[in-house]
């Protein structure tokens, strides 16, 4: 079983340096250490930004701040089934 509260946390700690307000995901690369090849991993989860976006719908842009980002990250990977 994932542990969404740290997956929620790496999002987070990874997507809290972009430069918000973002309009479009690409925003967001320039905050992860490693590019769209940045890992998440908890208890059996394990994607890369790469892989997460591919499998998200695209979040509802723009976003003002992380938390609203994250959240919706999480809800479209649960639905997806894969948390």
């Amino acid at each position: 079983m994932v542990d969404e509260v740290d997956l929620r946390q790496q999002l987070i700690t990874a997507f809290e340096g972009a430069d918000y307000p973002v309009s479009e995901p690409m925003d967001l690369l320039p905050a992860l250490p490693k590019g769209p090849m940045t890992r998440f991993e908890s208890d059996g989860f394990s994607m890369t930004a790469m892989e997460i976006y591919t499998t998200v719908s695209g979040g509802e842009f723009p976003y003002e701040d992380v938390e609203p980002l994250v959240d919706d990250l999480l809800a479209e990977l649960r639905d997806a089934g894969r948390l």
